[in-house]
């Protein structure tokens, strides 16, 4: 074919997929040429693009000498791409001339217009599904968020997303910590909670937390999930991830739960954060149209929940984390490394902490599983690793502030063992607690201080913010009182000021005068 006629052919195939509502991108990419390529062919009219072919006819091209060596690649791989074709040059002409990537570009996808050989690549056909029977599958997928806390740090925030296929009726539910298999399996449970039943099956990504591995298309699931999924008795089928074919409908809820539930609100603590997020779903998310069907989840819920097969509630085994022994200078050893723990973990020979892989983190728990600290697993072998807080002893700084604050309160010791009961409820935050106590009674009237201490602890109430709505209230009702009962002042006769002021003798008026008035009258 004649390369100019090539050229004005490319040119109007280029404008017919235009005005049939291709994107320059997917046009592009479709006859194998640059996007800015195609994006001059559509901004320049036929007669402008004839005067440019005009003018190249002639010149001589630097690669001139190797296309019938490029013709003959690509006519027997026409998916070469040109950086393949780049390396074939310099690997079998020695004589090849040192030019830009951009050049051998150029030069084969003149070749490619010349000699019609297009980059033609498998498209994907798309088709409009049709709605699924009521009952038949839900969709799942994660997310994770950071937000503002209202001290105003950050807090990560995951999520687990959960809709049914049909009705698209929604369920959504907050850790403030990574996922593990087990969570899973109590997220799946809350869901069969949230909707009183069980679809036939469930869309999943292919997720670690599922998945051990994909054996040439077998996928094998962790023994965990897989002992779940049968005793629920429901299929699941896991695909590519970002694949809106297969579960967009799931990824639309990631998304929607991000702009439109969890965008500039405020993190208190995980409690709240899933009962927001449950009066979100009622008033929101599950009772607004769908933009897709036109028609209100939650009425369209009220058809699908008789579809849906019975839940009986599974109660999965607590997961067993590995012992450790902790070592005298309080650290331990994991694969070849060594990871520190806060001063004064080690209390002794004999020991022990609880390990927790999650994902890319190493958590280390106490015996009853609270998180002591958390360390990221490191690829390389004997490295150690020392976070900078673990190298001062938290607890005598925390029992000097707590000593701190009961000397600003009347009654010390009250005040010690009240915040005592503090740090056993709230051990992860004691720092930030004692902190605004000491700021809260600070110039605050030591009466009010005892009294607000006294009402807490008469009500067990063991919370900095609460101690200080207390305070608040005191203040509020004294204020109320000073302005229902004016101050009276009290005289008393007995003092010395009382004798004196009665040997004063009072001014006494001349008659006559008064005589003298009313007579002018």
């Amino acid at each position: 074919m004649n390369y100019y006629l090539s050229k004005l052919m490319l040119y109007h195939l280029v404008n017919q997929m235009a005005r049939d509502g291709f994107s320059t991108k997917k046009i592009a990419e479709y006859y194998g040429i640059n996007w800015r390529t195609a994006k001059h062919l559509l901004a320049i009219s036929e007669e402008e693009f004839q005067i440019e072919l005009e003018q190249t006819k002639g010149r001589k091209r630097t690669l001139d000498d190797y296309e019938s060596f490029v013709k003959g690649k690509l006519q027997l791989f026409p998916g070469t791409p040109a950086a393949q074709m780049h390396d074939w040059l310099k690997e079998l002409h020695q004589d090849f001339p040192v030019v830009a990537n951009k050049t051998v570009f150029n030069f084969v996808q003149y070749v490619r217009l010349k000699y019609g050989i297009l980059k033609l690549e498998p498209v994907r056909e798309y088709a409009s599904v049709p709605e699924l029977p009521y009952g038949l599958q839900a969709q799942v997928d994660f997310g994770f968020y950071n937000m503002k806390t209202t001290l105003g740090k950050t807090q990560k925030v995951q999520f687990f997303t959960f809709i049914l296929s049909r009705s698209r009726y929604k369920y959504v539910l907050f850790k403030d910590l990574s996922f593990t298999t087990p969570l899973v399996i109590d997220a799946h449970e809350s869901a069969f909670e949230f909707v009183n039943g069980r679809p036939d099956e469930i869309v999943y990504d292919q997720d670690t937390l599922f998945m051990v591995s994909e054996n040439h298309g077998d996928l094998i699931l962790t023994s965990g999930f897989r002992a779940y999924v049968n005793q629920c008795n429901f299929v699941t089928h896991f695909c590519r991830k970002a694949d809106p074919e297969s579960k967009g409908k799931v990824e639309n809820v990631v998304k929607y739960v991000k702009q439109n539930f969890l965008y500039n609100r405020p993190f208190r603590d995980i409690e709240t954060l899933n009962d927001e997020a449950r009066a979100w779903l009622a008033r929101t998310a599950n009772a607004q149209e769908h933009g897709t069907t036109k028609k209100i989840p939650t009425e369209e819920f009220y058809i699908e929940k008789d579809f849906l097969a019975p839940w009986n509630p599974v109660i999965a085994e607590p997961e067993k984390y590995p012992v450790y022994s902790v070592h005298k200078d309080n650290k331990i050893s994991y694969k070849s490394n060594t990871y520190s723990l806060p001063l004064g973990t080690y209390k002794g020979k004999g020991t022990k902490i609880l390990l927790k892989v999650n994902s890319e983190l190493l958590i280390l728990l106490n015996q009853k599983e609270e998180e002591i600290c958390r360390h990221i697993i490191s690829k390389l072998k004997g490295q150690k690793f020392q976070l900078t807080d673990h190298k001062r002893d938290k607890n005598s700084a925390i029992i000097e502030m707590m000593f701190d604050f009961s000397e600003l309160m009347e009654n010390k010791l009250q005040a010690l063992i009240w915040v005592e009961q503090i740090k056993k409820s709230k051990p992860r935050y004691i720092r930030d607690q004692i902190q605004m106590l000491k700021a809260t009674v600070k110039d605050l009237d030591p009466h009010i201080a005892s009294e607000a201490l006294n009402y807490a602890c008469l009500h067990k109430i063991y919370s900095a913010n609460d101690y200080k709505a207390i305070v608040e209230t005191i203040k509020q009702k004294q204020v109320k009182d000073c302005e229902e009962y004016p101050k009276i002042i009290q005289l008393n006769p007995l003092n010395g000021e009382s004798r004196v002021n009665a040997d004063i003798v009072p001014n006494q008026s001349d008659l006559n005068t008064y005589d003298t008035y009313f007579t002018n009258q």
